[in-house]
């Protein structure tokens, strides 16, 4: 069975960041950041490679496979900003329309930089969804 790739490793999450070439990727990375854990309350941990991830739950597909994955967190890629919002960023219609500039996956938002989003709605997006990975998960 396939195991996943996406597991908390131990690394510094501030050298991480610190590391962020880019001023302006890594100045937003650190807003983010700040923004998480206000919302979360909890201590971020880096995932795979490059996802701050905040909290963790534990899934089980109907294939059979199961791991454990992050509740929450953010990628500050270099082409643009990811947040995983793990219940999906559609799931907000009502606050997506009121974002700014952003692009959707399944479970990602994908944001420019900061100044493109209102960090008001952002803030509100972010916390229903850890909301409801809390609940349904624990």
């Amino acid at each position: 069975m396939a195991e996943s790739k996406t597991k908390k490793i131990v690394t510094s999450v501030k050298a991480f960041i610190n590391a962020i070439e880019n001023d302006k990727r890594r100045e937003d990375a650190k807003q983010i950041l700040v923004l998480f854990k206000k919302i979360t309350k909890q201590t971020p941990v880096i995932w795979g490679t490059a996802i701050v991830g905040f909290g963790s739950y534990h899934y089980v597909y109907a294939s059979g496979l199961e791991g454990d994955s992050l509740k929450i967190g953010f990628s500050p890629r270099k082409a643009n900003i990811v947040l995983y919002l793990m219940n999906g960023p559609n799931e907000y219609p009502e606050l997506l329309n009121k974002l700014g500039k952003y692009k959707t996956g399944k479970s990602c938002l994908y944001i420019n930089k900061i100044e493109d989003v209102d960090l008001k709605i952002l803030e509100r997006m972010i916390k229903k969804s850890y909301q409801y990975m809390t609940k349904k998960y624990g």
